[in-house]
């Protein structure tokens, strides 16, 4: 045999002993077998819990807030009325979801105007858990808003307190209490990211919107913005996402808007939006080109 064939059995001796070893030696490691129960923690019990100490001081004020306007808030479901093709049969059938808020002491509820479009039926649950049919008092699809009346006996929930929002800046806390994905009175938080958006929709394009990263998803429409002082300053209406779930682009109706669409609803059932009276003559632009 050959000093080289020695040579090289040896190290492939000495490398099939490195690995023998390691494996003996790194075993319990790699041992995938749960351990056996430990004779001395027969005694174990609950540790023992560190304190806490105060909240934050925003912290603190944003638990306030949402203990303050959630009674305010309301969770909205809707019905529809379908026939059956076959035997002409009139069913209810449940359309969809969403949130709105108390407006004032008469029970008046506003929310987005696409939450009850084409509903047949509103129910509006409040934050104790009492249902009431809803009756809609007027709509503004222009500005996606809506009124409905409900008729509160006692236990009012008192109106969500009314802000204004040409005074909002880019960058001012924001927070949003509504209904995502029919979980109940959910809060988000987020900040004003832009302010003057449009949004082109079905019926139109909505002007004047406030833009906020707070998480926003469907369910929330209809439900409010609210500054950190807890005041009114949005209705949620929409969000843009490829997806349709919260991608940190929401928008909301400014509350300046609402509050002089929504006295106009109560009132006559419908908002009329000032014009001009000018109309254009298509035959005299052909002429003139």
């Amino acid at each position: 045999m050959s000093d080289r064939s020695s040579s090289s059995r040896l190290l492939w001796l000495a490398l099939i002993g490195a690995v023998l070893y390691a494996l003996w030696r790194w075993a319990p490691i790699f041992d995938s077998r749960p351990p056996g129960p430990d004779p001395a923690a027969r005694d174990a019990a609950p540790r023992v819990v560190t304190p806490r100490g105060d909240l934050a001081a925003d912290e603190q004020s944003m638990i306030e807030l949402f203990e303050r306007t959630r009674d305010s808030v309301v969770f909205l479901s809707t019905r529809q009325q379908v026939q059956d093709f076959w035997t002409r049969n009139v069913f209810s059938v449940p359309r969809g979801t969403g949130s709105g808020f108390i407006w004032d002491d008469r029970g008046h509820v506003v929310t987005n105007f696409h939450v009850v479009q084409g509903a047949s039926e509103a129910t509006v649950r409040l934050a104790d858990g009492r249902d009431y049919k809803a009756a809609l008092i007027g709509a503004s699809p222009a500005h996606d808003i809506a009124v409905l009346r409900i008729g509160v006996g006692f236990k009012r929930p008192p109106p969500v307190p009314v802000g204004d929002s040409a005074r909002l800046k880019v960058g001012q806390k924001v927070f949003a209490i509504g209904n995502p994905f029919g979980l109940d009175w959910t809060l988000t938080t987020g900040i004003v990211s832009a302010l003057d958006r449009s949004l082109p929709t079905e019926r139109g394009s909505i002007e004047h919107l406030i833009q906020t990263d707070a998480a926003i998803n469907p369910g929330n429409s209809g439900g409010p913005l609210l500054d950190s002082s807890g005041r009114l300053i949005g209705i949620n209406t929409a969000i843009f996402s490829p997806t349709g779930a919260s991608a940190g682009i929401g928008f909301a109706v400014p509350v300046d808007t609402v509050n002089r669409v929504v006295p106009e609803l109560i009132r006559t059932g419908r908002y009329i939006r000032p014009a001009l009276g000018i109309e254009a003559d298509e035959a005299l632009n052909r002429r003139l080109q």
